[in-house]
């Protein structure tokens, strides 16, 4: 459906944006809009527009005043999804006139816990089973024998997690397990998100809302609603479900000869998108299975790549090829999906590993196989292919640390990318969205992508906070940002940047530049350790402790620190060289050191950015 400015009674920009919206629409929601068209002939525009989760801009309706207990959202966010959860939960009761108060857990005063009435957690799980940062001193409370009877407290609880771990949503689960246990009311079960968290956290909002609100009460708000309509903007919202397609600009390998690895520098236009960003933030890429793979798992099966399969609860329809390349995770194995499989494939051999007691060998056949492996290690009973995409996940979207200033260039975004390949079980692997970069993303070509905001991550701006900056290899990106915004605001800043790779000739990412900012004042100082230069490996957490002295002073003078980069080993070391600076330096006990970090945390002061 196309629109001639020729023979319409709108003007050029009007038709240009029908034609941009129409050829979108479903049927039901061309029909809605034309039972909206004729509803405005009677109703008057409202102002104060909002977002609809189809990614267009709309108005708010009038609420109705509900009489309700307040309602207390509190969240806890390692990169930011549980905080934006927890947001667009607040607008929703708000839009009911509701009393509601929302913070972070470890903002939240625990002494007003008794007070609570209504009591929503939304909370991620960190790594194998803890809490995220924002949460630990909460859910220490809350396991503690200081924590209060909530005999009136209503509660429940939307827990964020990552089915590839084995204590999957664990945090939350926690959560909804000592409430009750405290005598607390759950007034909506608990619900666990897999990493494409959107439906089943919307769904959540919406069912603890249909719990808030009497029948008549929701009726009458959708009423009003109705009556209202909403108002079209022409400004289109892109968001994780609702991606932009970004053309690639440059796709460059950063390493030098001779260097045992690839990290890619990625830009892409975002010019027109209307998307913003901060240093810290992370951009959200949707990336597409490997084709060899997918033909792989097809031939296995013996399957016709163009049969059709539903993707989605909306009843989207596409080949089986398209929709093991861009809608369904076939990399990595999950505890879940094997149970599933043995249900499905009514294999034995499979059935046995699933069952409880062979948890170490399980743990050890889904470390470093896929899809592939697991039907031709495990070969099915014939079923047919809608059946198999029902047992799996989509694909999750990855994010990377935004390795460039929106200020100093708003019309793209730039990536530091490390490639990720490995041989294991006899077969050739990456990792899903760095080979697609590496190998089959070419400049001209489209990518979607979304602004992932990152609350947890944020810098100064002011001239009077030093700031200590950590992050080897690719997890140097987000500094390499928020300099190039110090450069272009002008702000002088005192930074320290510790940075850390194998080898100074092939692997020092951006030398250049850290030189440059050096020498114009924007960097102040910078410590780099390479760790196969040298016959005895040294980290960016050996610089550390020959800068000791000189660290606490910097920390005394209040300066923040922030790491990014690997949480398993580099995290970890790094957290214990300041833990062992601050006992050195500050003449204090472990367990005072470890406070101090803590409450550094508690203050922003010390963010970390892992993964």
């Amino acid at each position: 459906m196309q629109l001639n400015v020729m023979n319409s009674p709108f003007s050029q920009e009007q038709t240009e944006n029908l034609n941009v919206l129409l050829p979108t629409l479903t049927e039901a929601q061309r029909n809605w809009l034309g039972g909206y068209l004729a509803a405005t002939q009677v109703t008057e525009s409202i102002p104060n527009g909002e977002t609809a989760s189809n990614g267009i801009a709309v108005a708010s309706p009038p609420a109705v005043q509900i009489a309700s207990r307040e309602v207390t959202v509190l969240y806890g966010s390692e990169t930011g999804s549980g905080q934006r959860l927890a947001e667009e939960a607040i607008r929703k009761l708000e839009e009911k006139n509701l009393k509601v108060k929302i913070a972070a857990l470890d903002d939240f005063k625990t002494k007003d816990l008794k007070k609570v009435e209504d009591l929503l957690i939304i909370s991620a799980t960190h790594g194998e089973g803890e809490p995220p940062d924002n949460a630990i001193s909460f859910y220490e409370f809350l396991h503690s024998r200081k924590a209060p009877k909530l005999t009136d407290v209503r509660f429940s609880v939307l827990s964020l997690g990552d089915q590839s771990y084995e204590f999957f949503c664990q945090t939350g689960k926690d959560f909804d397990k000592r409430l009750e246990e405290l005598g607390g009311e759950r007034l909506y079960p608990r619900v666990d998100c897999d990493l494409d968290f959107d439906e089943p956290a919307s769904e959540w909002t919406e069912g603890v809302l249909g719990v808030l609100y009497e029948a008549q009460e929701s009726e009458s708000s959708l009423a009003v609603q109705e009556a209202a309509g909403t108002i079209l903007e022409e400004r289109q919202v892109f968001t994780r479900t609702n991606p932009y397609m970004a053309e690639i600009l440059d796709n460059l390998n950063l390493s030098g000869q001779g260097s045992n690895k690839e990290n890619r520098h990625l830009e892409l236009s975002l010019e027109g998108s209307n998307l913003v960003f901060e240093p810290g933030d992370s951009l959200g890429i949707l990336p597409q299975n490997n084709p060899e793979l997918v033909d792989q798992l097809i031939k296995e099966m013996n399957w016709n790549p163009d049969e059709t399969v539903q993707v989605n609860k909306q009843g989207e329809i596409r080949s089986l090829r398209e929709a093991l390349l861009s809608n369904f995770e076939i990399t990595r194995l999950t505890k879940p999906l094997l149970e599933q499989a043995a249900v499905l494939f009514d294999n034995e051999a499979l059935h046995v590993l699933v069952q409880s007691g062979q948890e170490e060998a399980r743990k050890a056949y889904i470390d470093g196989r896929d899809l592939l492996d697991l039907v031709k290690d495990y070969p099915p009973k014939t079923f047919a292919p809608s059946e198999f995409i029902q047992i799996l996940r989509k694909i999750p979207a990855r994010l990377y640390s935004i390795a460039s200033s929106y200020k100093a260039n708003p019309d793209e975004v730039q990536l530091t990318v490390g490639t990720v390949r490995y041989h294991a079980h006899g077969r050739d692997r990456a990792g899903v969205c760095t080979e697609q970069i590496a190998e089959r993303i070419q400049p001209g070509e489209l990518m979607p992508v979304y602004v992932h905001p990152n609350p947890n991550f944020k810098f100064p701006f002011d001239t009077e906070t030093p700031v200590i900056m950590i992050g080897p290899g690719t997890g140097v990106a987000p500094y390499r940002s928020y300099l190039e915004e110090l450069e272009e605001e002008d702000i002088k800043v005192k930074t320290w940047l510790f940075f850390g790779d194998q080898h100074f000739e092939s692997d020092f990412l951006y030398q250049t530049e850290w030189q440059n900012w050096l020498n114009e004042g924007v960097l102040t100082k910078m410590d780099v350790a390479f760790s196969r230069d040298t016959a005895e490996k040294v980290y960016v957490q050996h610089r550390m402790l020959e800068k000791s002295k000189e660290i606490y002073q910097w920390l005394d003078e209040g300066a923040h620190v922030y790491v990014c980069g690997d949480e398993q080993h580099m995290a970890n070391d790094v957290h214990a060289t300041l833990t062992t600076i601050i006992e050195q330096e500050g003449g204090f006990s472990h367990e005072e050191a470890e406070a101090f970090l803590s409450d550094m945390r508690k203050q922003k002061r010390y963010q970390r950015d892992v993964y």
